[in-house]
């Protein structure tokens, strides 16, 4: 049920990207399409092991790989650079178009 409820949000942040045609709904639809795989390479990896590896006095224990959690919090940062990018270069493109619609803008632009 976890997975099909992350494939719908990855689904939905890809048809966002596809279909809206304002730019900053596109912006939104790609970030919810990141979190949708963030999320499920989370549940992946979660199910390798239950606790933390920390020096204990346990021997038979199934522990979590920490390096995963290393390259989630490295896409997490990367994703959060690239949306502010994006941002910036919607507002670059505001300056000079009266509207953020993508059809507009490629009219206003076309030589």
């Amino acid at each position: 049920m976890l997975e099909a409820s992350i494939f719908a949000t990855v689904l939905c942040g890809f048809l966002g990207t596809i279909f809206k045609k304002n730019l900053v709904m596109k912006i939104i639809s790609m970030d919810i399409m990141s979190t949708g795989v963030i999320a499920y390479y989370v549940l992946v990896s979660s199910r390798d092991g239950v606790f933390t590896p920390i020096l204990s006095l346990k021997n038979d224990v199934s522990y979590a790989d920490p390096v995963p959690q290393a390259v989630i919090l490295t896409a997490i940062v990367i994703g959060f650079s690239i949306q502010a990018l994006m941002l910036v270069g919607v507002m670059k493109l505001s300056k000079d178009n009266p509207t953020l619609e993508t059809q507009v803008i490629e009219e206003n632009n076309t030589p």
